[in-house]
């Protein structure tokens, strides 16, 4: 019954969005120079250079795409009841 009660309530929008786009972006960002160091004797710098491009674009649009999952839209005006 109590779990009735919250479906009322929107989601939290624009600061938990905006947060979890930043903090997935510098996390991938981190993982991105852990494989470039970790690559650096075994693979070619194309290689290598690759894989940093596709950790760092996965960062990029997974961070846009929290942005924008994560924003509320603009609130609407209720219509009047009552026309004159």
């Amino acid at each position: 019954m109590t779990s009735l009660l919250f479906l009322d309530v929107g989601p939290v929008g624009g600061t938990v969005g905006v947060f979890a786009a930043v903090a997935l972006f510098f996390a991938l960002l981190a993982v991105a120079f852990i494989a470039y160091k970790l690559l650096k004797r075994t693979v070619g710098i194309a290689v290598r250079l690759l894989i940093v491009a596709v950790i760092i674009a996965v960062a990029f649009f997974g961070s846009i795409s929290l942005l924008y999952l994560g924003s509320s839209p603009n609130p609407r005006r209720p219509s009047p009841t009552r026309h004159r």
